[in-house]
């Protein structure tokens, strides 16, 4: 999907949602990756708390997180700058801190699935909500974390639970955009109707017809091999257009050899 699929004549996700903090990011690159997590799952508004090398500045750091952003740019020019954690939430009404290490504190502890449910209806009652994501390498400190409501974390290897910055924010994104949004860009296109019984009996008895002729079925085995057949093809809950494609395969099987004059399945051929 990288890429892929961006439809720029539809207009932007611009519902209330979660802000994104990220609090001492080292590199512009993450910043940008950030933002583009953002931008896939309707979120719009970050927040960075002094950000290692600046922000924001011209030269080879607006670069970098631009390019990394690809095409989220929206969100690194709206971008607000705050010199510490507790001045980036201040005015908000619900925290949620990520961390991937038990901190010793007596916190709820929800996954984002978990969470995001009641973020939402938070959001729909108008209070602010936000989400913390700590340094590439050490997260957040414990003071951070106190400030918060809840931990936010994510289940994931234990052996190997270190996120990279960008993936915990889609990850966040991705299970918000499903609890208020759901439905997937695009469904299965498919308008042919269910098949009729009488299509599907049509093809089971051409079928049958078939292998009985070419001596499929052994003796006493025919009834019990044709139910187990049809339940077979029956699983498949084929659709009108379905059922009539695989009649013709089976068709195209049967009659094809004979039209070219080749021995049918147990047959001996010319010169035998």
């Amino acid at each position: 999907m990288t890429g892929s699929g961006t439809d720029r004549t539809r207009p932007p996700v611009t519902a209330p949602a979660p802000v994104i903090i990220l609090v001492e990011p080292q590199m512009a690159e993450n910043i940008g990756m950030c933002a583009r997590a953002m931008a896939n799952f309707g979120l719009s508004e970050m927040r960075l708390v002094a950000p290692r090398d600046g922000w924001p500045s011209g030269g080879g750091l607006k670069k970098g997180a631009t390019s990394a952003a690809s095409g989220a740019t929206h969100i690194l020019e709206n971008a607000r700058l705050f010199p510490s954690a507790a001045e980036a939430i201040a005015d908000l009404n619900f925290v949620l801190a990520t961390t991937a290490r038990e901190r010793g504190q007596m916190k709820r502890v929800v996954t984002p699935a978990e969470a995001m449910p009641p973020l939402a209806q938070r959001i729909a009652s108008s209070e602010r909500v936000g989400i913390l994501f700590g340094r590439e390498r050490i997260g957040l400190t414990n003071e951070e974390i106190s400030f918060a409501d809840a931990i936010l974390t994510f289940p994931v290897n234990p052996a190997f639970a270190s996120l990279n910055l960008a993936q915990a924010v889609l990850l966040v994104g991705y299970e918000w955009f499903k609890a208020t949004n759901g439905e997937p860009p695009f469904r299965e296109n498919n308008p042919s109707p269910p098949a009729t019984r009488a299509t599907v009996l049509s093809m089971f008895d051409y079928l049958e017809g078939e292998l009985d002729q070419c001596g499929f079925f052994p003796p006493g085995k025919k009834q019990i091999m044709t139910a187990n057949l049809r339940d077979i093809l029956h699983r498949l809950e084929m659709t009108e257009q379905e059922a009539r494609t695989l009649r013709g395969v089976f068709k195209s099987l049967t009659e094809g050899p004979r039209r070219r004059g080749a021995p049918k399945a147990g047959e001996d051929g010319p010169g035998a």
